[in-house]
């Protein structure tokens, strides 16, 4: 029997949440805008997700209110893409998913979460073992020793020093 295209035979709350963000690319497209990127072009060289594609992520999250789309130059008119409230609160999905990738899927350590207020690390569901829970803007990523030292690309560069969430790269890629 074939697989269905959509899951609205599904009465769960986890089909209705996969429709939006269970698509190959889009849980990467999130990440990124965790970690900062908000360009199109951005999106595009670190992922290397192909263009229609990335389009149709961007579109389909911006509908569903993960993402806003904002002006940050008129002529040529350019947007970025930035995490709502509404997709800020998808963090502790993508943590447990990093979490559980780390844990079952055999791999170098690319990325460590911290408490920036403590710099203590951050536990297996975000929390921090000293304070407690940490907002996503008080999550400091830390490269791990498994990163690639010389990235052909201006992303992966910008994401080679400790950084907090959410902050944007653009000025870092300029």
């Amino acid at each position: 029997m074939p697989l269905g295209k959509d899951y609205a035979a599904q009465e769960c709350s986890i089909a209705r949440a996969l429709e939006i963000v269970g698509e190959r690319w889009t849980l990467l497209v999130i990440r990124d805008a965790f970690y900062g990127v908000r360009r199109y072009k951005d999106f595009l060289v670190h992922l290397g997700i192909p263009r229609a594609v990335l389009a149709a992520r961007l579109q389909t999250l911006t509908d569903a209110g993960i993402l806003e789309k904002r002006r940050y130059q008129q002529s040529p008119p350019r947007d970025e893409y930035v995490l709502t409230d509404r997709g800020v609160q998808l963090w502790p999905t993508v943590r447990s998913l990093g979490v559980w990738g780390n844990a079952h899927v055999p791999g170098p350590e690319l990325r460590t979460f911290r408490h920036a207020a403590c710099g203590t690390g951050l536990g297996p569901y975000g929390e921090c073992p000293a304070c407690g829970v940490v907002p996503v803007p008080e999550i400091e990523m830390v490269p791990g020793p498994g990163l690639d030292p010389d990235p052909a690309d201006a992303v992966s560069r910008a994401l080679l020093t400790p950084k907090r969430l959410l902050q944007p790269l653009q000025a870092e890629l300029a």
